[in-house]
């Protein structure tokens, strides 16, 4: 018998009246509210505005969210294709399956086509916003702590963790070999290894951002993101026992965390030979802020000069109106015609 073990929580929803909030909802909102602070930071010390990230955000957030659902989606068909599956259940956000790498990879193409809209030096934002994807990652891993899911192996570690809903004991495809669990029976926390191995790589990509300031390439910060990540996803991955898709004997998300890691190695190779300064990044950014300060202080005036001519246009049509009022009343004192006008008096 386990003394020690990390209990899973007695809930994974509440609800507000007629409305049922789900944990796994609000640990992805949380994760995005820290990942926005930390780029706001980042990107208001290169030059950059908080409305900047925000209009990046609000763009890129919704198509990452929506990319990581159709990875999971795609990757574990029998669930939401027929036969097996029904196409609602790609709708049941709430039940857990969002695919990390589905929503980096169309949230950063969603940003980077924003930053060429915007004009934003798009490797100076990947740069900033690296190790804020992993504490937003982080805290995301609370949701699949609170739906009891993608957990790993039996362990007999004291950091084990206790299940204790019968339907997601019943998920485990495998315990002893391949055998079903028995009662009271530990898993690998595998969302606590990853909280705390993105955690250590967002300080490692801000201790080397900083010490390295003056030698690393834009773009590469976010190689290193890259790197880290796929390469703790490889081993974290191979110890998962809910259901994937195996390809070529190891787990689809395996292979994936693979070839991030492999894109990383060439990425960071790649920019430290050809890409382009960070300070001339910086640079570019800080003119197009001033360009979109200048702009709007145009506008503002414009709005500002528009507003004086029309209190100006309103001022001389009421001076208009007096004197036609005024005009109108003299013609009223005259005498009407054939009618003698009354002489003036002789005060002689």
């Amino acid at each position: 018998m386990n003394l020690a073990y990390i209990p899973s929580p007695g809930f994974s929803k509440f609800t507000i009246g007629p409305v049922t909030i789900h944990m796994y909802a609000i640990c992805i909102l949380i994760g995005i509210v820290f990942a926005v602070w930390i780029l706001s930071v980042r990107w208001k010390k290169d030059g950059g505005t908080f409305d900047q990230v925000l209009d990046t955000t609000l763009v890129a957030v919704p198509c990452g969210l929506v990319g990581a659902r159709l990875y999971h989606c795609i990757t574990t068909p029998e669930a939401y294709f027929p036969p097996t599956g029904n196409l609602i259940n790609i709708l049941k956000v709430w039940e857990g399956g969002m695919a990390i790498f589905g929503g980096i990879g169309v949230g950063a193409l969603a940003a980077f086509l924003w930053c060429r809209h915007r004009r934003y030096p798009f490797a100076l934002l990947a740069d900033c916003i690296a190790p804020a994807l992993m504490v937003a990652q982080a805290i995301g891993r609370l949701g699949n702590w609170f739906n009891q899911e993608l957990y790993g192996m039996p362990t007999t570690l004291p950091w084990g963790l206790k299940l204790n809903d019968a339907d997601a004991i019943g998920k485990t495809e495998i315990c002893y070999d391949g055998q079903p669990c028995p009662s009271g029976t530990l898993f690998h926390p595998t969302f606590l290894y990853e909280m705390i191995w993105n955690l250590v790589g967002a300080a490692i990509i801000v201790w080397l951002g900083h010490k390295l300031v003056t030698v690393l390439k834009a773009g590469q910060q976010f190689a290193m993101y890259m790197m880290w990540y796929g390469l703790g996803r490889t081993w974290i991955e191979s110890i998962r026992i809910n259901y994937s898709s195996i390809v070529l004997g190891l787990r689809i998300n395996v292979w994936t965390a693979i070839i991030v890691f492999i894109l990383g190695c060439i990425l960071f190779v790649v920019l430290w030979r050809l890409g382009p300064d960070t300070a001339d990044l910086t640079g570019r950014l800080q003119a197009v802020t001033a360009e979109e300060a200048a702009r709007l202080e145009h506008q503002g005036d414009g709005h500002a000069s528009g507003e004086a001519s029309d209190d100006a246009a309103g001022h001389a049509a009421d001076v208009a109106d007096v004197s036609g009022q005024t005009a109108d009343g003299d013609e009223a004192k005259r005498p009407e015609t054939g009618e003698p006008e009354t002489a003036p008096s002789d005060n002689r």
